[in-house]
């Protein structure tokens, strides 16, 4: 097995001060490129999705929970399997408390095409409480490109799309895919993907803040248990 070199501690911190000069220029590079994904047109969603989830019946405004935002994790569980995808189911597992989220206004909500009757009890096997909702039946997962056809036949892929809403219209903003969800995860990293990103007054562009007209997200901070919903 190659292992890392054996140095002296003066030597270890000599390599990490370098290795640092680094990564504080690739997290400027990260602010940036979060700036510019912030920076992106949206576009007005019309059809009219129908999902089925713990409530019965939903709509994509539905999905919000009254907030004005929604991150949307395709989690790949095609009609005809019995379980979800193992990575997908792996992808769940790391999700944290979703209070500080809902604090920022925005709602995580995983979509599967699998009936709902698949859903229920494979969500119960795995312990999550994420809101989970079936598409199945509908063109969500296609109109959002995360079902293809492949040689006539639909593949399933993963991936994040992210919905902003003002009043009753609905907007979808951003969707990344596959390696594009490595490193996500934590509540500022699914922030980082959202049109108001996290709300805080140094990021650009300026005026996002304050856009759901509560303080910046850092103010907003409390334990999960605090928050009043």
């Amino acid at each position: 097995m190659a292992l890392p070199e054996i140095v002296s501690r003066d030597e270890w911190r000599a390599a990490r001060a370098e290795l640092l000069v680094r990564e504080k220029a690739a997290t400027r590079a990260r602010d940036a490129l979060n700036a510019e994904r912030r920076r992106l047109p949206m576009v007005e969603v019309e059809e009219e999705y129908v999902f089925e989830g713990g409530d019965g019946k939903a709509t994509l405004l539905d999905l919000f929970e009254g907030r004005g935002q929604l991150v949307v994790y395709h989690f790949m569980f095609a009609p005809e399997w019995d379980a979800g995808c193992r990575s997908c189911s792996a992808f769940l597992d790391q999700i944290g408390h979703l209070a500080h989220l809902k604090a920022r206004g925005t709602t995580f909500a995983a979509v599967s095409r699998a009936p709902y009757t698949k859903i229920l009890p494979f969500k119960a096997r795995m312990g999550w409480t994420v809101p989970w909702y079936s598409s199945y039946g509908g063109d969500f997962n296609h109109d959002f490109e995360a079902t293809l056809q492949i040689d006539g036949e639909p593949a399933e892929r993963p991936g994040i799309s992210c919905f902003l809403r003002d009043r009753d219209q609905v907007f979808h903003t951003y969707s990344t895919y596959e390696r594009g969800l490595d490193g996500l995860g934590s509540t500022t990293s699914f922030l980082d993907l959202t049109a108001l990103g996290r709300q805080e007054e140094w990021e650009e562009p300026k005026g996002r803040a304050s856009a759901l007209g509560a303080p910046a997200g850092s103010v907003r901070m409390r334990y999960h248990d605090e928050y009043e919903d």
